[in-house]
């Protein structure tokens, strides 16, 4: 069989790994979240501690809706916690909370990888966009060049997934420590706090993986016209 029917396999097999990575934090998140923490802090309560630990009294806090839409915004140095985050007091809110704390730090502290996976930001929009286009083009003018240059483009998304993965670690492994340290958390607690954050991170190496497999897919299709 020609490899590029293989390609479709590719596909198939990305697509079955998000979809097992996004049950799986939706499922975890959706246990954790309903135990509570003993303290009774909020995660934008445990958000504003560990912000201000870290001295940074500067960066907000912000409600956004939705739920698992939390996220740091170096831009205008804002942490936004989804509903289900901001008042609730679960160990899963206050680790989510925590994490998104852990990357306002990454950021006034220059941290390299964050750094890196910004600068690249923009040329992975454009990998995203122009690649399975120039690919299909070159295909079909058989232009091999233009194949090439699709090929190289979505390397990039897969850099930037690459690069997101010691993001996000690093961020988690933050956020546990403070926990922990600052007893915003019992032990227990931060077990199962842990917990959802290492089903977060997976879902980031499930990207990583998926971009691989689209990444093979592209290269089967020149294979095609090879």
């Amino acid at each position: 069989m020609p490899f590029m029917y293989y390609g479709y396999g590719f596909v198939l097999i990305g697509f079955l790994i998000a979809l097992l990575a996004q049950w799986n934090v939706q499922s975890t998140y959706s246990k954790y979240k309903k135990v509570q923490n003993a303290r009774g802090l909020t995660g934008a309560m445990a958000a504003r501690q560990i912000l201000d630990q870290n001295g940074l009294y500067h960066v907000r806090i912000e409600p956004i809706s939705g739920e698992l839409t939390d996220h740091f915004d170096p831009r205008t140095n804002v942490v936004r916690l989804s509903d289900s985050v901001y008042n609730s007091s679960s160990v899963a809110a206050v680790g989510v909370a925590a994490h998104e704390v852990g990357h306002a730090i990454q950021y006034a502290q220059d941290y390299a990888p964050m750094r890196l996976r910004a600068a690249i930001i923009p040329a992975t929009q454009i990998g995203s966009t122009l690649s399975y286009p120039l690919v299909l083009l070159g295909l079909f003018f058989g232009a091999t060049p233009l194949m090439d240059l699709g090929i190289l483009l979505f390397s990039l998304v897969v850099l930037f997934q690459l690069v997101t993965l010691p993001v996000e670690f690093n961020a988690s492994r933050r956020a546990l420590k403070t926990l922990e340290s600052s007893y915003i958390l019992d032990s227990d607690e931060v077990r199962q706090s842990g917990k959802v954050l290492t089903a977060a991170a997976l879902t980031y190496v499930a990207a990583l993986a998926t971009a691989l497999l689209n990444l093979m897919r592209l290269i089967a299709i020149r294979g095609r016209r090879d």
